[in-house]
């Protein structure tokens, strides 16, 4: 077999897998339901435009019928490159919204220097994105996070907070208005890089809010590259375990009634 054709043979390998990976995570977890209308959240990042594209191909395979609404929020970042999305967007002849919200501004106001900013970030980005939902009409909001990042944040939870908790792919707000949902919730980041690559699709890198990553988010990600490199098969075990839960096995009193 030649390299071209190969390496066609591979592109179409990957995308039935990252295919069936998303579908079967909307399957199991009822993500995405007959007539909603997805508000698919793009950032700019390799995750959001994968995302975006397997979201788009199963919509002209599935069972059932559903829209789909790009949607990125322009938080007033300095020199983000709103315009590399748009195009993008544009180019795709999908329905697309870029929301202006400088939020950049307002975290700079409140938090104070030597601070972390992201916690308030997140709050405003969030409370931005239920309102656009419902303006939208959109009944589901479709997040990038993908495998690892769920099995990052359990870690992150367990670490430093103290708790056994990680990422739902499958979340309503606090007040019931809002479903969240994250399609990507079975895909392996190392397959979303490797499409990015075969696609060249436009991601936008770099740390525009001006605050550097915390250690903590690096440091696990190494740990878990590492042990995917030394022990093959072990983050897969690891995940299947967030879906094997055995609470009077664990130490929860709330979770479990061991009085009784």
């Amino acid at each position: 077999m030649s390299n071209k054709p190969k390496k066609i043979y591979e592109h179409h390998k990957l995308i039935k897998r990252l295919r069936h990976a998303v579908g079967a995570a909307i399957g199991d977890f009822q993500m995405i339901e007959n007539q909603d209308r997805v508000m698919v959240c793009v950032s700019g990042g390799k995750d959001s435009y994968v995302l975006l594209d397997i979201l788009l191909r199963l919509q002209q395979l599935a069972p059932i019928e559903f829209s789909i609404v790009a949607v990125h929020l322009d938080q007033g970042f300095p020199q983000f490159p709103t315009e590399i999305l748009q195009d993008y967007l544009s180019h795709l002849q999908i329905d697309f919204h870029i929301v202006r919200e400088d939020t950049y501004s307002i975290v700079k106001k409140v938090i104070s220097e030597g601070k972390t900013p992201c916690g308030l970030c997140s709050r405003l980005r969030r409370g931005i994105l239920y309102r656009v939902a419902r303006e939208i009409g959109a009944t589901k909001i479709a997040l990038g996070h993908h495998r690892d990042d769920i099995i990052e944040t359990m870690f992150l939870n367990m670490f430093y907070g103290g708790k056994m908790k990680s990422m739902p792919p499958k979340l309503c707000s606090d007040n019931g208005e809002h479903t969240v949902i994250r399609p990507l919730a079975y895909v392996r980041e190392k397959d979303i890089i490797r499409y990015v690559q075969m696609e060249n699709f436009p991601v936008i890198e770099g740390q525009f809010c001006g605050v550097q990553n915390n250690l903590q988010r690096p440091a696990v990600k190494a740990m878990l590259q590492e042990w995917d490199k030394r022990y093959p098969g072990r983050l897969e075990t690891i995940f299947t375990s967030l879906q094997n839960i055995v609470p009077s096995h664990l130490l929860d009193r709330q979770l479990f009634d061991f009085k009784n």
